[in-house]
């Protein structure tokens, strides 16, 4: 496993008590990974528009239990943003190299946001790599489509936005950066979820233009086209057996509380659960609950 220190964004990575960065060498990808604590392996993965910072209240807490494990994911926070491979075949394999390139033999996952997706597609596909699954504000794969989910489109109207070339990148990584922004406090529940500093630690590396277009590109390339992949029932015939948590945020704008059914039949062991006080970024608004349902899941029997 080749180690560097080279970076792509100009700006130091903020620091975090007890927490240790390298730089690993993916196939095609330079990655930052953060790592906190020792034991079983626990993979962290962040969603948009944040990366490894998402995790800076429960990383701490979790580190005492287990090696705790957050990359930056192609095109976000400190690792590599090339200009391809925002597509799901490329993200999955990045996944499995990063998983291979650290040894990993088994791993367990807490997942948010499009990241989750990846995360169903390994216990889909390699469940021999997966003790367990915990997905938050994340619906399923086995969602059907329903009229009534239509009017959600005018909470969701951001996503077609980023993903249009040109115009996407331009808004999320210039002048103020607005609707980067606004996609951070406008799926927020509690004020306390992000401080200013916060904000600006997690738009710091969208200034760079080439981490702006890939967030634009993880949209046009992964998000959307996973969305319809799942509306249309590509993964009804599909069968999770690893155990899985979903946690939503009842005041997640973007979901219903119908959207967590469906998946009967699918999954050996799925479970839902809904959290008062928090929103979209539930680690972020409560990270406490994320902790207490990873010590849940996680920890040794």
């Amino acid at each position: 496993m080749k180690e560097t220190s080279h970076t792509t964004v100009d700006a130091a990575i903020p620091h975090l008590d007890g927490v240790e960065h390298r730089y690993i060498d993916l196939p095609g990808l330079r990655m930052h990974v953060a790592e906190a604590g020792s034991g079983e392996p626990l993979l962290l993965l962040h969603g948009f528009p944040e990366h490894w910072w998402e995790w800076r209240d429960v990383m701490p807490a979790l580190a005492s239990d287990f090696r705790v494990i957050c990359p930056d994911l192609r095109g976000a926070g400190w690792t590599d943003a090339p200009p391809t491979g925002y597509d799901s075949d490329q993200l999955f394999a990045d996944l499995l190299a990063l998983i291979d390139a650290l040894q990993l033999t088994r791993v367990r996952i807490i997942a948010h946001d499009w990241s989750a997706l990846l995360a169903f597609r390994l216990g889909l596909e390699r469940p021999d790599l997966v003790d367990g699954i915990l997905c938050l504000a994340t619906p399923h794969p086995w969602v059907r489509f329903s009229p009534k989910y239509i009017p959600l489109l005018r909470f969701l109207w951001f996503q077609p936005v980023v993903a249009a070339p040109g115009l996407g990148p331009r808004l999320l990584g210039r002048g103020q950066q607005r609707l980067a922004r606004y996609l951070l406090r406008g799926f927020q529940a509690s004020p306390q979820a992000f401080t200013e500093r916060d904000i600006d630690i997690f738009l710091t590396p969208l200034r760079d233009p080439a981490h702006a277009r890939a967030g634009s590109a993880l949209y046009r390339k992964f998000i959307l086209p996973e969305a319809a992949r799942i509306m249309s029932g590509h993964y009804r015939d599909r069968h999770l057996t690893a155990r899985t948590r979903l946690v939503y945020g009842l005041a997640d704008r973007g979901l219903r509380r119908e959207m967590a059914g469906g998946y009967e039949g699918h999954a050996d062991d799925l479970a839902v659960v809904f959290e008062e006080g928090a929103a979209h970024f539930v680690a972020d608004d409560s990270p406490e609950a994320v902790v207490r349902h990873a010590r849940e899941m996680f920890a040794p029997k």
